[in-house]
């Protein structure tokens, strides 16, 4: 198991790597933060954004949470895209889906016993995209492809949700040029790919 020891010790390592490229690296990085997009993923350890997308710290402004959920009130993420939106004036935001999520896995496979409270209570509007398009996913193949289509259907109804969000609505009605793109990042080939995209 990897100790706390351990990530101080790959920190260490890290930033003296950094430092042997670049000694101004932490000088430049700590001045100011101008990153061109804000990112609402999921919390899935195996989707790390600065990795998948070949860029640097502050690039990226982030937001994860379980299943890439836009919920209205969800104060965190307000905060976020209001930060992202009216003080860095980031371009784009990206809200990204993934297959084999483990929120969109817990929908279509719940058990009536299933016992994680706030993890149900949190999924409950992936649910009522389940309940929709329930015949569409129920006619698919296997379990991966009914999670494949569900994680796609639920990035298009988050990133619908993101664009009627009040925060973004203002920008747009201030002459925002704000793009907002929906994607899905598959696990086993490392690959983005565009479900949709929204602007004023």
């Amino acid at each position: 198991m990897i100790t706390i020891d351990d990530l101080l010790a790959q920190n260490k390592l890290w930033v003296e790597e950094k430092k042997a490229q670049d000694t101004e690296y932490f000088n430049k990085l700590s001045r100011a933060q101008e990153p061109h997009t804000l990112w609402i993923g999921c919390s899935d350890s195996r989707v790390s954004v600065n990795i998948i997308t070949g860029t640097a710290p502050g690039e990226i402004f982030v937001h994860r949470n379980v299943a890439n959920l836009i919920v209205s009130t969800d104060f965190n993420l307000l905060t976020v895209v209001e930060y992202a939106v009216d003080v860095l004036k980031v371009g784009q935001i990206v809200v990204c889906g993934h297959e084999q999520c483990g929120g969109i896995e817990a929908v279509l496979s719940q058990p009536d016993d299933f016992d994680l409270i706030f993890v149900r209570k949190w999924l409950k509007p992936i649910q009522d995209t389940y309940r929709i398009h329930k015949q569409e996913i129920d006619a698919l193949d296997d379990m991966g492809q009914r999670a494949t289509r569900l994680a796609e259907l639920n990035t298009l109804e988050q990133a619908h949700n993101l664009a009627q969000n009040y925060i973004v609505q203002r920008a747009w009605k201030k002459g925002s040029s704000l793009r907002i793109h929906g994607l899905m990042y598959c696990l086993r080939e490392g690959t983005l790919r565009r479900v949709i995209e929204l602007s004023d």
